[in-house]
């Protein structure tokens, strides 16, 4: 008698269907639910009616009005507007480049330096610091009699530069912009570099490379996974910086000048300023100037910087 074939019992069973798998599947809504309903509320829901006011005018106290695509002319129009696109270019663009070739500078200085983790540690430090505390210390370092002056003085220089005047304050603000963030795009380019085998880098000189062909060859190559991530942060920081901007362009006594104005500060003159007509309608359609160019600049670095994967 022929043996009962087994190709049905010994056949593996589908995965979608065993018990775990199941289970699982029940799980699903009842654990992102929550989260899902958090997400509409929180994020959705608000960029929906900035879209929706963007195209109304309202103070936040009288009835809302139609205004249809006056606000987005009358942002551009608007000359403080343009001076806070131009200023947040120049963080994100110039901001940038200085920032990360200062990071990958301090990065292969570090590499191979004794006590590297203390020294990432010390640099890491400003990204701690709230950036209102920079902007409180601006005026008592760079005001006219301040500290940075009487050192100048003392070292003698009859004439010290007016650090805060308005056409040095934005300067100030993006040295002070590059300062804090070098540290925190250090530490994370370094610990990339770190995971870089170091044969490599010794066969590299075997056969007589320099320094800047093992940069070019090994070093970018094999940490370009995070350089893109950074960068995207970096888009994201620039974008939202506001607090320093703020307390550090107010230092001198006052509100922060119009020419140092970046796009979030722009919104919260716009919208929330008590020393302005609060419209709420333009405030929106300049936040949402701010969320398109974001996601256009995110777009075009991602497609930019794609690369294939190196394998180490």
């Amino acid at each position: 008698m022929p043996p009962r074939s087994t190709a049905g019992r010994l056949s593996p069973r589908p995965a979608g269907n065993s018990p775990f798998q199941r289970a699982q599947n029940r799980a699903f809504w009842p654990f992102m639910t929550p989260a899902l309903v958090l997400f509409l509320l929180f994020f959705v829901a608000p960029i929906v009616f900035s879209v929706w006011l963007s195209f109304h005018s309202w103070d936040g106290i009288t009835d809302i009005h139609a205004r249809g695509g006056k606000n987005y002319r009358q942002l551009f129009l608007d000359p403080t507007f343009r001076a806070a696109l131009r200023n947040t270019g120049l963080i994100l663009v110039v901001g940038g480049l200085i920032t990360f070739v200062l990071s990958f500078a301090i990065t292969l200085f570090l590499r191979e330096m004794v006590g590297r983790k203390f020294v990432r540690y010390v640099l890491f430090f400003p990204v701690l610091v709230n950036p209102l505390v920079f902007g409180v210390m601006a005026g008592l370092l760079f005001r006219p009699d301040g500290v940075v002056n009487h050192l100048l003085r003392t070292l003698g220089v009859t004439d010290p530069p007016k650090w805060l005047a308005m056409d040095n304050i934005f300067t100030l603000i993006l040295a002070t912009t590059i300062w804090a963030a070098v540290g925190f795009y250090t530490t994370i380019i370094m610990s990339a570099v770190e995971q870089i085998p170091v044969y490599y880098y010794e066969a590299a000189e075997l056969d007589g490379a320099g320094a800047w062909t093992k940069f070019r060859h090994i070093t970018l190559p094999l940490s370009w996974e995070v350089v893109t991530v950074c960068a995207l942060l970096w888009t994201i920081a620039s974008i939202r910086v506001f607090e320093l901007v703020l307390v550090f362009g107010g230092s001198t006594g006052g509100t922060p000048p119009p020419q140092t104005y970046t796009t979030a500060l722009y919104v919260y003159e716009t919208g929330f300023s008590a020393k302005a007509q609060h419209d709420f309608g333009v405030a929106s359609a300049a936040a949402l100037v701010s969320l398109v160019l974001i996601t256009v600049v995110a777009v075009l670095l991602r497609s930019v910087m794609r690369r294939d994967a190196v394998e180490v």
